[in-house]
């Protein structure tokens, strides 16, 4: 257990890097976090280090109600959250959270990004939904994001006037689903600004949907 604990705190110190890599945050704001496999566990970032300052060493472990159970400092303040989507989605291996510019303001708005592009398609299945306004300091965000996600193939949520979460099978698999988020959610904004986007029809979705996650790629066997 020490050598899985120890490897997802290295994977998830570099993939925070990977948030101000493609512009996803701000200042100290944002979170990755990962499951340890096999135990009621988290790997999540400090609250309030700058990006630059996280290292493996500087990762904290947390149960699955966000107390800190390994580690100096205080977990980040969206714990409570990472930790409720980890009890009652065992099949999530990451979380992440931004304050993403493009995403954000489409949750600002509190409107669903419409699946108008074959990504949307691709990656999330459908619309990217709008959950529950709520307030940071308990698991109120967590049980937002699963009411919301639970009704959804979308691996991202935008939670109303914050900003966005996604899930992964792990926690690189949650960065990817924040970059493509924030990307989509620009490109469907400038769509607009032209006309009103087109959306494509659900069975076109599925299909898209499909071949994305079952076929794309160069398979487990490579």
């Amino acid at each position: 257990m020490r050598d899985v604990v120890d490897r997802l705190k290295a994977e998830v110190a570099a993939l925070h890097a990977e948030l101000p890599r493609n512009n996803l945050v701000v200042w100290t704001a944002g979170n990755v976090s990962a499951r340890v496999p096999g135990a009621d566990l988290l790997v999540i970032k400090p609250s309030g280090v700058s990006y630059d300052d996280l290292t493996p060493e500087s990762m904290v472990v947390c149960d699955l109600f966000g107390t800190l159970v390994e580690g100096t400092r205080s977990p980040s303040s969206d714990t409570a959250a990472h930790a409720y989507v980890y009890r009652h989605m065992p099949e999530v291996g990451g979380v992440v959270h931004t304050h993403s510019d493009y995403a954000t303001a489409w949750a600002a708005r509190r409107e669903p990004i419409p699946c108008v592009l074959t990504m949307i398609g691709d990656e999330f299945g459908g619309d990217i939904p709008v959950g529950p306004f709520a307030l940071i300091g308990d698991d109120s965000i967590g049980r937002g994001i699963v009411e919301t996600l639970r009704t959804s193939r979308s691996r991202a949520v935008l939670m109303a006037n914050h900003g966005p979460f996604t899930i992964g099978s792990d926690a690189r698999d949650a960065v990817k689903a924040a970059v493509m988020v924030e990307d989509v959610a620009r490109t469907v904004h400038l769509a607009r600004q032209l006309g009103e986007p087109v959306p494509i029809p659900q069975d076109d979705i599925d299909r898209l949907f499909d071949r994305y996650q079952n076929v794309y790629g160069q398979g487990s066997a490579q």
